[in-house]
């Protein structure tokens, strides 16, 4: 069973043939609006609306419900370890990769991280506002997973710095979930000395690391800190959390959690480093994901055996000091972090090369303090081809990509250097991008 919105229906019905979903529950934002806001919405057509599908599989979550309102339900008996959901992670290869996440991993890790902010306020006190879509990992575990807790959850479709601080004032929110951008154009907001956000205890951060500068004009500004977080979809969230009663190292993101084991190893012969050097981070849990759904390729390269236990490979770098505390080095060379989220240069790179006019196309982050790294292309064009702008090239992805994968910038070039066997340099290309900045 898959839950949509009515404007994503059209992406589900065109994988409805290739995949093994039976039924598609279709959810109409307008449903959830009162009778005068549908009107005026419909009225000057400002509430999104898609086109969906009659049939035997296809159902509406109104109507279901209104249907089976009076219906008792049976009592839910689980085992843990089934399948709780599937998660789709961008990841370090073309495509997303689906990860089947248990009830047993979910629960304990979602409680584990909504727990981390008890010693600041009780949780069923708490409430969040929560600015991470609720389709990503950091969203359900550190936002949604509040209400088993019986705390509330505020949630912005989209994000309005005046909207946010007028809601954490009115509502009162005690702590906040979202990633280092949101946290620097927050600091520049030239009305944010207007607003009282007093009420917020826990501010958190997580997607990506966040900047020292930001963090310390953070602390200088409101007196308490950002708390830093690690993860991945594959480890259903938190691997390392900032404990909230300690006076954690600025560029640490946390200690690693009760439920989660790390070595830190030598990425190519898989033998752990000495203490303070950087390493590849491998994660094991009792509860852990051991396979992405029909991607055995993708699998035998993110999983391993060692030592009689299973660990994922995080394929991020990273260094751990005497204390515990974790901090991040440097990511794999194939993926762009860009706001928050994980980008993969190779998919950007396969749906450009499926333009007419390009021969071949390099993909690269550029280092940028506001949204973690932009997303640059490299491109050789057919040499019989005239006319083609980089516009032409972005509105290209535009077409077959979500937004934020979306490149900024697109340089054509004559060639790009490759290895004797052919295979694309990108590392040259990245030292060039970082010898330009440094200038």
């Amino acid at each position: 069973t898959i839950i949509c919105a009515d404007t994503n229906f059209g992406y589900v019905q065109r994988v409805l043939s290739e995949t093994g979903i039976k039924r598609v529950i279709v959810v109409r934002m307008a449903d959830l609006l009162p009778l005068w806001k549908r009107w005026f919405g419909h009225l000057f057509d400002i509430i999104p609306k898609g086109k969906t599908a009659t049939g035997k599989n296809v159902f509406h979550l109104k109507e279901l419900l209104d249907k089976h309102m009076d219906s008792i339900l049976p009592d839910i008996v689980a085992d843990g370890q089934a399948l709780a959901e599937i998660l789709y992670t961008g990841g370090t290869t073309r495509h997303p990769k689906g990860v089947p996440l248990n009830h047993d991993l979910f629960l304990c890790s979602a409680l584990e991280q909504i727990l981390t902010s008890e010693k600041l306020i009780p949780v069923e006190e708490n409430v969040i506002l929560g600015n991470a879509p609720l389709f990503h990992i950091l969203g359900q575990t550190c936002s949604l997973a509040t209400l088993l807790v019986g705390g509330a959850l505020l949630i912005q479709p989209k994000i309005n710095l005046d909207a946010t601080f007028e809601a954490i004032y009115r509502f009162q929110v005690r702590s906040m979930i979202g990633v280092p951008t949101l946290y620097r154009m927050m600091l520049e907001h030239d009305r944010l000395d207007q607003y009282d956000l007093s009420s917020v205890k826990y501010w958190y951060s997580a997607g990506d690391v966040l900047p020292v500068e930001v963090g310390r004009r953070w602390k200088e500004r409101f007196g308490t800190p950002i708390f830093q977080g690690y993860g991945a979809t594959e480890t259903c969230g938190g691997v390392a959390m900032c404990p909230t009663d300690i006076d954690n190292p600025p560029k640490s993101v946390g200690r690693v959690v009760a439920s989660k084991t790390v070595r830190i190893v030598d990425p190519v012969f898989l033998e752990p480093v000495p203490q303070g050097e950087p390493g590849e981070l491998l994660v094991s849990s009792p509860h852990m994901v051991t396979t992405y759904v029909n991607k055995p390729e993708e699998t035998a390269a993110a999983f391993l055996r060692l030592d009689g236990r299973l660990w994922y490979r995080t394929a991020d770098i990273m260094s751990m000091d005497a204390e515990g505390n974790l901090y991040f080095v440097d990511r794999t060379m194939d993926t762009i972090k860009h706001k928050g989220y994980r980008v993969s240069a190779s998919e950007i790179e396969a749906v450009l090369q499926e333009h007419p006019a390009v021969v071949s196309t390099c993909v690269v982050g550029i280092p940028d303090e506001k949204v973690g790294e932009r997303i640059k292309a490299y491109v050789v064009l057919k040499e019989d081809i005239k006319g083609i702008t980089g516009y032409d090239l972005i509105t290209w992805c535009r077409k077959s990509m979500v937004s934020y994968k979306v490149p900024q910038y697109i340089e054509f070039r004559d060639m790009l250097p490759k290895s004797k066997v052919g295979k694309l340099l990108r590392r040259e290309i990245r030292d060039e991008e970082k010898r330009r900045t440094d200038s």
